[in-house]
């Protein structure tokens, strides 16, 4: 099926690495006009060579801590000034914060907060006018299925992802009107450097070899309780194809939902 995002231009806010690196992927092989935001020059350059080779129309990768609004601003009007209008936001940048309820301070959970909840809501809000003028708009925020399966160690995180959700139906009720469809997609464990960092740690303690991410995982499941139908681990990709989807014009129809892709964990 043709998604209908050739030429679309798009944003993907955390775009350098991880779910939002393989979101701003197969959105260049799309033919998408690809922008990706984040914080680390290195990174930057390192996914807009891949954007390039993936086939992406045009390619701007800005520099921009989500947590300051004027670099935010400042990102966005960059976009403007290249493309005049912006068909697709999808919202990858999320929290790092870990620690139980009595682990984490009260700096913690505001900075839980100001990652995974101010981040998106400061780019929608530079991302609105240009995605005004588009011919359609889409808005894709990534939360988790951590916040309808809880982990002890998660708290904050998993509260400022909750409110994520709740944002964004709140945005998909205040823009459909406008024609702006906004939805929500919920991984599972997905294996991005930071979750692999993290699993090769638990493996190196469980005394298993640091490649077993399959070991690993069942180790990581088994923790945070977050084992899955398929028994494995996600890979980006299988989130991002979500993602794209529901940047398509195809997607008219589907607003405010809260997608899982979790590989079998959300039977409520």
């Amino acid at each position: 099926m043709d998604l209908g995002l050739g030429d679309a231009a798009a944003v993907v806010a955390g775009g350098s690495r991880g779910m939002g690196r393989a979101t701003a992927e197969l959105l260049a092989a799309e033919g998408c006009r690809v922008a990706i935001l984040a914080r680390t020059e290195a990174d930057l350059r390192d996914a807009e060579a891949a954007l390039r080779v993936k086939g992406a129309r045009d390619v701007l990768a800005l520099r921009a801590d989500l947590l300051q609004a004027g670099q935010v601003d400042a990102a966005f009007q960059a976009v403007e000034h290249r493309w005049g209008a912006l068909h697709a936001l999808v919202c990858a940048a999320g929290p790092t914060t870990a620690g139980t309820l009595e682990e984490l301070s009260d700096r913690d959970w505001l900075h839980a907060f100001d990652e995974g909840v101010l981040g998106t809501v400061r780019c929608v809000r530079a991302a609105l006018p240009l995605l005004r003028r588009a011919s359609f708009a889409r808005i894709v925020t990534l939360a988790a299925t951590s916040t309808r399966q809880q982990s002890p160690r998660l708290i904050g995180y998993t509260a400022a992802k909750a409110a994520l959700v709740s944002v964004t139906k709140n945005l998909a009720r205040s823009l459909a009107g406008e024609g702006i469809i906004v939805n929500c997609v919920c991984p599972g464990w997905v294996l991005t450097p930071s979750v692999a960092a993290h699993l090769r740690a638990m493996a190196a303690e469980a005394g298993l070899p640091a490649d077993d991410v399959a070991a690993a995982y069942r180790l990581g499941a088994a923790s945070f309780g977050a084992a899955n139908d398929l028994g494995r681990i996600g890979q980006p990709e299988e989130v991002a194809a979500m993602a794209v989807l529901l940047c398509s014009p195809r997607t008219g129809y589907t607003v405010g939902a809260t997608i899982p892709v979790d590989g079998g964990t959300d039977f409520f």
